[in-house]
């Protein structure tokens, strides 16, 4: 296995993030399924290994700092290196909302685990992420973290006001503009990828399948399309 490119995906046991999982794998990659809940990871990854795949299941809860060091540790005693890293979990707060009105409780919720635990994944995955050499980290983003976008009346986003949600994906491209640049010259890239107004339990509603919605996610995972980049499937987005 030492050719075969490793991937962690998180929150990876449903929706967008299993399809992406299901597309890394059916592309060559040995997949792991970053899972807060167990059983349901245990049941994707087997599910996954019955169609030939290869993938495993790792325990793995951004809001939990312990389970993050123990994946970290576990991937590296078992595979030594990290080529991939898709950082697709991520939560919304139904009491989340307009700056006045939303839930305090609410927003520091998603802020959490949107970004703060994303930066902790990371972080700890960067010296395994550094030991492949080439690799890619791909922040699942969403256009309703777009200041621009944001700001602009024309904007079909422009109406839909959730001030932790849309902050906590702000913060993500953050990330992503940061680390482009502290991981200049590394082989290291980052990229944040919008994939597109799918349908899951996060949403409820949409007009993509989560399969369709991991395409472009799995693109910028897989191929080499430079860094720094904050894009939907419709092209380059404002930051």
């Amino acid at each position: 296995m030492a050719d075969t490119r490793i991937a962690l995906v998180t929150g990876a046991n449903k929706g967008i993030g299993l399809e992406i999982v299901r597309q890394l794998a059916e592309a060559g990659a040995h997949v792991i399924i970053g899972a807060r809940d167990a059983e349901r990871g245990r049941a994707a990854a087997a599910d996954l290994t019955g169609e030939g795949l290869s993938a495993e299941v790792l325990a793995l809860d951004l809001l939990d700092p312990a389970s993050i060091v123990a994946a970290a540790r576990q991937i590296g005693e078992t595979h030594g290196k990290l080529d991939i890293l898709v950082n697709n979990a991520g939560i919304f707060d139904p009491a989340d909302g307009p700056p006045g009105k939303a839930s305090l409780d609410a927003v520091r919720r998603v802020m959490e685990t949107n970004f703060l635990g994303t930066l902790a994944v990371t972080q700890s995955m960067l010296p395994l992420l550094r030991s492949a050499g080439i690799a890619r980290i791909v922040n699942l983003a969403s256009s309703l973290g777009s200041l621009t976008l944001n700001g602009d009346p024309q904007s079909p986003y422009y109406s839909a006001q959730f001030i932790g949600y849309n902050a906590s994906k702000a913060a993500l491209n953050m990330l992503t503009v940061q680390l482009h640049e502290e991981l200049r010259g590394s082989g290291i890239a980052v990229n944040s990828v919008s994939p597109g107004f799918v349908k899951t339990d996060l949403t409820g509603y949409g007009t993509m399948t989560p399969q369709e919605g991991a395409r472009l996610p799995v693109r910028f995972a897989l191929e080499e399309l430079g860094s720094g980049r904050f894009v939907e499937p419709g092209g380059t987005t404002p930051w």
